[in-house]
């Protein structure tokens, strides 16, 4: 039975009673309240255990979401961590390729200048050559060109003019 209807009961009992003249006490009949006290003390050890029971399960209750709230955080804090180690990773990662690039770009300039100067070199060799080469040529041509006009002079003495002859 419930304890609060039963306080209400006695309540009611209570004021069924006669009052006493110079006061606010009223007289009960003993055996309309015993059965009620009976069934309250009873009634009270239910009530506070289901009231224990109750408190128990709250505090199991507040346990376990105190619990996820802090397997919660650690989540977050272990995430934020790691959002944070992967921005600095991230962070070196990105220095390194620009150092990298830098020291690339810096090799290759290098490795073009040298290309130039050797192109600027062998095309100055060829060049000299071309000159040589063009300078035997040209005296090869006028060989030529001497011996034709030798060919086409006649191999007489023009007129007037004496050839001595030469003894070997």
């Amino acid at each position: 039975m419930d304890i609060l209807h039963l306080v209400d009961r006695l309540e009611e009992e209570i004021k069924k009673g006669r009052k006493l003249p110079f006061g606010d006490s009223h007289l009960v009949e003993e055996s309309r309240i015993w059965p009620i006290l009976d069934q309250m003390r009873i009634s009270i050890p239910d009530e506070v255990r289901r009231a224990e029971r109750i408190i128990r399960e709250k505090d199991r209750i507040v346990a376990q979401a105190q619990e996820e709230a802090e397997r919660i955080i650690e989540l977050a804090r272990n995430e934020a961590a790691e959002i944070t180690a992967d921005h600095k990773i991230a962070t070196a990662a990105e220095e390194r390729a620009k150092s990298i690039k830098r020291r690339a770009e810096r090799e290759a300039e290098s490795i073009r200048a040298g290309a130039d100067e050797y192109a600027f070199d062998t095309l100055c060799q060829m060049e000299q050559e071309l000159k040589r080469v063009l300078t035997i040529i040209e005296n090869g041509i006028q060989t030529l060109e001497a011996k034709k006009e030798e060919r086409r002079a006649p191999a007489t003495p023009p007129q007037g003019e004496r050839v001595e002859k030469t003894e070997p």
